[in-house]
């Protein structure tokens, strides 16, 4: 009879510990509350991969069970030692619940739920159940993991698998950790937002139940294959993905429990063959929505009879994805070299291709860009695409409003400061060389140059003399005016003409009011 094949890391699997590197990636940034949602989903889908994972170990347990009764004399060693890593997996994996328990109802109160959590970005939670002197459970988790990979991996002979379970059950303090002077515990959950805590909980939820399946498969491959497998043929579907961008391509993994290496089996999706030894099925996703893949698969047991098991597998396609945002509001100034930055989840900064229309668009770093619009009053449309599976496939276009740059506002600059009227010494007026004129309103920090301005004094006789200059600079017929003003006077600048870096040049409406101190 047939005998089971050496468990591989499954594609879902390589998957998953790949969005455990991305999203701790992420951490690693000052990101946002919406960012922090994503953990939810990443998690849910880790946990779903680990439900699969205990199916499939239950099913092996089963199994044993079965053997047991049948063939105790032959079984037993190996029935002993499935139950001794059902015990130990059992106790770290409920460790881990508890502890995403624990964090959860702290950040959200008794009534928490880790499937729902509405504090995801509180920072305080996990360090407080983690890291507290004397009651944290940091320590009792990091315990628990070291003893677990110390027993689990004496039982894994496969060399590669091992190297790889050591891998995910690693508690080593990188290099930044240990140059700050951290333990594993601080490492991990030190000032950790909820979400991101839960979801490290889930993915060493998931290498436990990824460790505890290579054992049992190492094991079951020391008894009789037909005794364990002939009453559990069953069909299964490891895709690539759940969720697909439309236009990208679905992979799937379809193979059934216990196959034959000599006997592949024949696999059917919606009524057709699907050919190849490897049971790879892929197909384009032009549509989006919710999809389910269905078939059957067939194959001959050890008397020569025709098994058929069906199988089915939900998946979605969603639309192409980026977000392209102003870094200073939600509109482009014309003129003007406007900061933004660009993403798209998934697909690194250097396989995008960004364009703007009705200007130039600048890559200056990893993600960001320069915006330089034209036209004043019009649009600019950010087209977003990115390189995926050979192919340039467009993300996304965003359009901009484009206005002129508001007017700056004039002031006497007095060494570092920017005076904007009022009382000021008679000394320092008389310091004073030139006008400035800048934007500087919180959001834009702009300077204009100033081409001429006029002062406005007054006569004994109430009399207005104007006095201009014809630059930045105070003339200094202004400056014997303003020498000649006792303390108390006032006099007015008005007419500021200056020019931004739009090259558009304006004359303020305001007067700057100034009082001799």
């Amino acid at each position: 009879m047939a005998q089971i094949k050496k468990k591989k890391v499954s594609p879902r699997q390589k998957m998953i510990n790949l969005m455990y590197v991305v999203l701790m990636a992420m951490l690693a940034l000052n990101v946002s509350s919406d960012v922090l949602k994503g953990f939810t989903i990443v998690s849910d889908g880790i946990e779903l991969a680990t439900q699969n994972a205990i199916q499939t170990n239950e099913g092996i347990y089963k199994n044993f069970e079965e053997q047991m009764k049948a063939n105790p004399t032959k079984v037993k060693q190996w029935y002993d030692k499935a139950q001794y890593v059902r015990q130990i997996s059992d106790s770290l994996y409920n460790l881990a619940e508890e502890l995403k328990v624990a964090i959860v109802k702290k950040s959200d109160g008794k009534n928490g739920d880790v499937h729902n959590i509405r504090n995801q970005e509180d920072l305080e939670a996990a360090s407080s159940v983690m890291l507290a002197p004397n009651r944290g459970r940091g320590r009792d988790l990091y315990d628990a993991i070291n003893n677990y990979r110390d027993r689990i991996t004496k039982m894994v002979t496969d060399k590669g698998q091992r190297r790889i379970i050591e891998s995910n059950l690693n508690t080593e303090v990188p290099q930044k950790g240990k140059i700050e002077g951290k333990n594993w515990q601080e490492y991990m959950f030190e000032s950790m937002p909820t979400s991101a805590a839960v979801t490290l909980l889930t993915k060493l939820q998931n290498d436990v139940r990824h460790a505890e399946g290579e054992v049992l498969h190492g094991l079951v491959s020391n008894i009789d294959v037909k005794d364990i497998r002939v009453n559990e043929v069953n069909a299964y579907v490891v895709p690539n993905a759940q969720t697909i961008v439309q236009g990208g391509r679905f992979s799937a993994q379809i193979f059934m429990a216990a196959v034959d290496t000599t006997n592949r089996p024949t696999i059917y999706v919606g009524g057709r063959e699907i050919k190849g030894s490897n049971g790879l099925y892929e197909t384009i996703c032009n549509t989006t929505g919710d999809f389910t893949l269905t078939g059957w698969i067939e194959t001959l047991n050890g008397s020569g009879e025709k098994v058929r098991r069906d199988f089915q597998q939900k998946y979605t396609v969603i639309p192409p994805s980026a977000t392209v945002s102003a870094d200073i509001m939600n509109v482009l100034y014309a003129g003007y070299d406007n900061p933004m930055s660009v993403s798209v989840p998934g697909i690194p900064s250097n396989r995008l291709q960004v364009s703007m229309t009705g200007g130039s668009f600048t890559q200056k770093g990893d993600g960001k860009y320069i915006a330089r619009p034209t036209n004043v009053g019009g649009e600019a449309v950010v087209t977003v695409a990115a390189q995926t599976e050979g192919r340039v496939q467009e993300m996304g276009k965003f359009t901009f409003r484009v206005r002129k740059l508001p007017d700056p506002t004039a002031y006497i600059p007095i060494g570092t400061d920017h005076l904007l009227g009022g009382k000021i010494s008679k000394q320092n007026l008389m310091a004073m060389t030139n006008l400035g004129a800048a934007i500087d309103d919180g959001l834009l920090n702009i300077p204009f140059s100033v081409k001429g301005f006029e002062m406005v004094f007054y006569d004994n006789m109430g009399n207005a003399v104007p006095e201009i200059s014809q630059n930045s600079e105070f003339t200094l017929r202004q400056k014997n005016m303003i020498r000649q003003l006792n303390r108390g006077k006032r006099f007015y600048i008005t007419h500021v003409r200056a020019v931004g870096p739009d090259g558009i040049e304006r004359t303020l409406n305001s007067a700057m009011e100034v009082i001799v101190n």
